[in-house]
């Protein structure tokens, strides 16, 4: 057949060690694998394997393993295999390309091309297990000066703020693009971290109000969800006007992932597409985002700070200018290495910019202006360790948004088909059969450890540079050193090259 395309990867079986117990057809929603009673014969349909793991890790006899197909086509630099191969799809259906999680290009990564500087004599390092060690942090607008009233005393009012204990918050992720268990796991988390994590556009479900204190609600150009009592329910309101993973576009959940909870969170019908659109119909600029800030601020009584969050571009220093002049509390950033739950391929690959240039662009030019103060600063997209947190902050973030390794916490496994709806871990799913594998409980403990061992390590490396406060910490790019960079890229992100 002219567009047969070899399956990427396949399903070796051991046959001295498989013992026929057939866990592998009973856990795997793709249907790789089949059982033939007359030839009492195990077999697998590797076309349908999505590398997601699960056979592999419940096998109780280890008897398989998914290797990368070793067939190849005729090796070009310009037509590489992903390329030839994208082709023939859209020559068969006529559609556009959706992919799941962030994009796979070898772009750079420059979180690894930043050093983090040590202090040893003159300045020297802290014991964070003997000395005390601030990683607490306040998300929102701060006061310029201390101000006192006309008796003397000093005024102690103070603008709605996020109380974070560790500078690391849950990124959004949508009641339907994951499953309830998932968001629970997330809400349950949050709560004994003492952060937050963010419902995404999806709504709040029914069950999750209880964790209102530890919750961030979105509200974005759909609207799904949307009602006063869901503003009432969060601690903080969140606008998303982009997303990292998909700049410019909408987002758009399948009516099969659409079912009863889901559709009475979201107040649409079920089995229809929950399609969101590219622009928020009443926002066309700056001062149409105020309007929308404000009423927010007063549907909830000016007592939660609201949040927009943009995806991270080319102009996105000037973008966050106006931001910070709307009335918004706190900016989010999302990079283009974020993860999603679906979006056209080409976009997830070629649009947008790296997280840490974006963030060092805004930071350095809300301090210009002379408005750094005026809100809060949070990044996301591909915040994958606690080394990435203290070089985010030291550029200039209050925090940070994780998604992809709370899912990977979770037990995801990066085989990048959310957008099918068959997870096989429980979380990008809502087949209730494939739900019900994520245990809440062992989840929101595997989250709970995965934070609380990122907040040591940023204790161990503050200490290390004799930093003893999160807050001193912000902005301190004297701390940080590139290697590798050439100097455009120094000079945007704010730092020296390593040896000076």
């Amino acid at each position: 057949m002219i567009d047969y395309i070899q399956p990427d990867y396949e399903v070796v079986r051991n046959k001295d060690l498989c013992v026929k117990c057939k866990v592998c057809v009973r856990q795997c929603a793709n249907e790789v694998h089949k059982y033939d009673e007359k030839r009492d014969a195990l077999y697998t349909d590797s076309a349908k394997c999505v590398n997601c793991h699960r056979c592999v890790a419940l096998c109780p006899a280890h008897a398989l393993k998914i290797v990368k197909t070793d067939h190849c086509f005729k090796p070009s630099a310009n037509y590489t295999e992903d390329i030839i191969k994208d082709i023939y799809r859209q020559a068969d259906s006529g559609g556009v390309l959706l992919s799941s999680m962030g994009t796979p290009k070898n772009y750079p990564v420059y979180w690894d091309k930043m050093l983090i500087n040590a202090s040893q004599v003159t300045n020297p390092s802290i014991d964070p297990l003997r000395e005390p060690m601030e990683i607490k942090t306040f998300l929102g607008r701060k006061p310029e000066k201390i101000e006192y009233l006309p008796d003397g005393s000093i005024r102690t009012e103070k603008y709605p703020n996020l109380e974070l204990k560790v500078p690391i918050m849950f990124s959004a992720m949508s009641y339907g693009s994951i499953s309830k268990n998932a968001h629970l796991c997330l809400a349950r988390a949050a709560t004994e971290l003492g952060t937050f994590y963010n419902t995404g556009e999806g709504g709040l479900h029914e069950d999750l109000y209880k964790y209102g204190a530890n919750t961030i609600v979105q509200v974005a150009s759909g609207r799904f969800g949307v009602h006063p009592a869901y503003l009432q329910a969060g601690s903080a309101i969140e606008i998303k006007i982009g997303q990292g993973a998909k700049p410019g576009i909408g987002g758009h959940l399948p009516g099969s992932k659409i079912g009863e909870d889901v559709s009475r969170t979201r107040m649409i019908p079920m089995g229809t597409d929950a399609i969101s659109p590219a622009p928020h119909h009443d926002i066309y600029s700056i001062e149409d985002l105020r309007q929308l800030v404000y009423s927010l601020k007063e549907a909830t009584d000016y007592a939660k700070p609201v949040i927009v969050k943009i995806a991270a571009v080319h102009n996105i220093a000037a973008i966050a200018s106006g931001i910070a002049r709307s009335g918004a509390d706190i900016i989010a950033i999302d990079g283009f290495r974020g993860g999603t739950g679906a979006a056209p391929t080409r976009i997830r690959d070629n649009v947008g910019i790296p997280v840490e240039l974006a963030l060092a662009a805004v930071d350095t030019r809300l301090r210009e202006e002379g408005i750094r103060n005026n809100v809060g600063i949070v990044v996301g997209g591909s915040v994958r360790s606690s080394a990435d947190v203290v070089k985010a902050v030291a550029l200039g973030a209050d925090a940070v948004y994780i998604a992809t390794p709370a899912l990977l916490a979770l037990g995801c496994h990066l085989c990048r088909s959310c957008h099918s709806g068959r997870c096989n871990w429980g979380i990008a799913t809502q087949v209730p059969e494939l739900v019900n594998r994520l245990n809440p409980d062992i989840g929101a403990k595997r989250l709970v450890n995965l934070v609380t061992a990122w907040a040591h390590e940023i204790m161990e490396m503050m200490g290390g540079m004799g930093i003893n406060s999160i807050e001193a910490l912000r902005g301190n790019r004297l701390m940080l050193r590139g290697i590798g960079l050439t100097q455009k890229e120094l000079d945007i992100l704010g730092i020296r090259h390593a040896g000076e």
